[in-house]
């Protein structure tokens, strides 16, 4: 720490005390300015902090996988949290250990573009990101600011989410459930609505026999020979239908999980649901493919959108500057983290393409994706898996409650993301078999040595 008793030049003070005669005559002058650095933390020395350890925890949550939350601390009590991408496991981050401890976590940039090579598309992404969720966290906590600040200050004050409800084969009740769903508050609606719902309905759906599963669910679409028939087509539009008029057309309405099908079926089904005036159907083929993409957005009247999948900036903006599709829908925590999906945003602005933002897991992911999306200019909505989880919100403290409150989330003005975990909370979803936030002296050591990116 630094020596309180020795004299220190304050050029801030310098500056203040020479310009005060020139803004004498000034309302407000210079002399009553109070200078930024009241408001970093006390507690904390800036230049001096230093990562000591890293250290994860597992809840389980009703769904398909667990959430995996990480801890990143200091040698001065400050500590970060970050989640890793939901369907990916620690190791994602642990593997990140190594390259962490000893620096000084208030330099994200650099920090991240030093772990960034170990990330990818999609899941496994999930360590980087979740990583640099917590050094921003650390850095409000220091500089005693939210993350939004950080990031060139708010848009809005409230984020709105949209989600999905549960699936029925009967289109009559599939509508029911999108009207309560209404009724909770939502003013953004999303639907599944894929080719599984035609099983067992002859003629809606041409695809050559035999296929195994893997090949249905691992082969990109061009590959399984898939195409919708005109019956299927009608069928699927009952299932809009009925969404829409127990919804009405007041409040956007957007489509996912339309399954593997080829690009001319997608056309198909883009004209079929121009009268039910969709916001977007979702990933309608691996985003990677954009020749195709642009085809189907070309001659689609219902908007298209990918990208929860996309790590690299490189590859949001090709799909942008060749508006291969209308919006953009990166998942913070595969696509770098706060700030990378920020500038993701900036530069979807700069070809007119809006972005909306997918989400799944726990508060703490939530709120990261918060701060970005009060910060992005061209935000829509945020996704939200976790609306019928009843503990969902119990997980963390420090928030106003309910955190989804008639379809919005209120932006934290508290310092870094503005939570802290309930543990006790925290421990009755622990993945059975792990700990909480146990030492990890078998990821101290690095796994790999191939730090360079070119030689």
């Amino acid at each position: 720490m630094a020596d309180s008793s020795k004299p220190r030049v304050n050029r801030r003070n310098v500056l203040k005390s020479s310009l005060a005669l020139l803004a004498a005559g000034t309302v407000g002058g210079l002399a009553d300015a109070e200078p930024e650095i009241k408001n970093v933390n006390t507690a904390s020395s800036p230049s001096s902090l230093k990562i000591t350890d890293m250290r994860y925890a597992v809840v389980v949550k009703p769904g398909p996988s667990p959430c995996v939350i990480i801890r990143i601390d200091t040698n001065q009590g400050v500590y970060g949290l970050g989640e890793v991408r939901d369907l990916a496991g620690p190791q994602y981050a642990m593997v990140l250990k190594s390259r962490l401890v000893d620096e000084n976590p208030l330099r994200i940039d650099y920090l991240f573009q030093k772990i960034a090579q170990f990330g990818g598309n999609a899941r496994q992404a999930g360590g980087v990101c979740a990583v640099e969720m917590a050094l921003w966290d650390i850095a409000g906590k220091v500089y005693n600011i939210p993350v939004y600040q950080m990031l060139g200050g708010k848009w809005r004050d409230t984020i709105r989410i949209y989600a999905d409800t549960t699936e029925s084969e009967d289109p009559a009740e599939y509508g029911r459930r999108a009207k309560e769903r209404k009724a909770s508050g939502l003013t953004w609606m999303k639907m599944d609505l894929g080719i599984k719902l035609l099983d067992g309905m002859p003629g809606t759906v041409t695809q050559p026999p035999g296929m195994s599963k893997w090949e249905l669910r691992n082969q990109p679409h061009p590959f399984v020979a898939t195409e919708v028939t005109d019956k299927g087509i009608d069928r699927m539009c009952e299932y809009v239908a009925a969404v829409r008029e127990n919804i009405g057309y007041d409040m956007p309405l957007s489509m996912d999980h339309l399954g593997h099908i080829g690009v001319k079926s997608a056309i198909r089904l883009g004209k079929a649901f121009e009268k039910f005036n969709l916001e977007w159907m979702e990933d309608v083929i691996p985003w990677y493919y954009t020749d195709m993409l642009k085809e189907i957005t070309r001659e689609s009247p219902t908007p298209t959108l990918t990208g929860e999948d996309i790590y690299r900036i490189e590859d949001f903006e090709t799909l942008c500057r060749e508006h291969a599709v209308d919006k953009i829908h990166p998942d913070l925590a595969t696509s770098g983290g706060i700030l990378q999906t920020h500038r993701i945003g900036d530069m979807a602005f700069r070809y007119g393409v809006p972005m909306a933002m997918h989400f799944a897991g726990t508060p703490v992911s939530c709120m990261a994706n918060v701060h970005c999306a009060a910060a992005t200019r061209n935000f829509l909505a945020l996704e939200n898996h976790s609306l019928d989880v009843p503990f969902w919100q119990d997980l963390v403290n420090g928030v106003e409650k309910p955190i989804v409150n008639q379809g919005y989330i209120k932006v934290p003005e508290t310092p870094g993301l503005g939570i802290t975990l309930n543990d006790d909370e925290m421990k009755r979803h622990l993945k059975p078999g792990t700990g909480y936030f146990e030492p990890t002296p078998m990821w101290d050591e690095a796994q790999s040595w191939d730090d360079a990116l070119f030689s």
